[in-house]
């Protein structure tokens, strides 16, 4: 059986949702995080090295673990969907997303026919290598399908973007947002949440899910706050190399004693 997928049943129950982002592409890493209870898990494949080898060891991982798993394709393109899909990824998170026409094409690429591009593998890992005979009439309902909007572009059309039947969430990216503003490196920068805040309490008012990626865990919790449904509040990247960071920091203080 299609497993249920509890993000997305809370996500459509205005239930918020907390995660991270995964870009060290080792199921070992996945596995240390996967212990900690995170709501959600993305597994990038846009801006890391994973692979389809390494997001389908991480897949293995994460079933096991009450976080759910969600994957972010490095780019709106149906044949790495369809490959995604037949693994087993629970959720994808569609990148640069930037009109109501790329948000049908990224619900279409999750969709068999006559309702989608979809193509049919009966005997994948997401059927059980074929055992599952209820995958196809199950599979649509327990798959999250996410945009992401980080363009000026795809501000002016969040409206349609959000309206577009089967998109189950809207994704804000901050940090190419803030590029195209004239903001580079800054993704917390005033102007940018400026721009994205109205927009997304719009969406919020609709009771269309919305969420984002921050570092900063008190802004985090402010967002959550606000209504927004999904929040990955770091990476395991930066939370290492913070760690680290802060490890050789605090035992150069003791030792030289400023």
């Amino acid at each position: 059986m299609v497993a249920p997928n509890p993000f997305l049943s809370a996500l459509r129950a205005g239930q918020a949702q907390i995660g991270i982002w995964l870009s060290m592409a080792t199921a070992q890493s996945t596995e240390i995080v996967s212990h900690s209870g995170f709501d959600w898990a993305l597994i990038d494949m846009e801006h890391s090295p994973n692979d389809l080898s390494t997001v389908k060891d991480q897949l293995r991982v994460l079933e096991s673990a009450a976080t759910t798993a969600l994957v972010r394709p490095d780019w709106n393109n149906p044949v790495k969907v369809k490959r995604l899909l037949d693994m087993g990824a629970p959720g994808l998170l569609f990148p640069m997303v930037n009109s109501a026409e790329e948000a049908a094409a990224a619900v279409a690429a999750t969709r068999f026919a006559p309702r989608g591009i979809r193509g049919v593998g009966s005997t994948t890992r997401a059927t059980a290598y074929g055992r599952d005979k209820s995958y196809f009439a199950e599979v649509e309902k327990q798959t999250a399908v996410l945009v992401q909007v980080e363009t000026l572009q795809a501000l002016d059309n969040i409206d349609e973007i959000a309206a577009v039947d089967g998109v189950d969430g809207v994704f804000f990216g901050p940090a190419d947002i803030a590029a195209e503003m004239g903001h580079l490196g800054q993704a917390m920068h005033d102007d940018v949440w400026a721009k994205i805040l109205p927009l997304a309490m719009r969406l919020i008012s609709k009771r269309i899910p919305v969420g984002t990626v921050v570092s900063d865990v008190t802004f985090a919790r402010r967002l959550l706050s606000a209504g927004f449904t999904f929040v990955a509040c770091g990476s395991d990247t930066g939370l290492l190399a913070q760690a680290a960071d802060q490890r050789l920091a605090d035992l150069k203080a003791q030792t030289t004693g400023t």
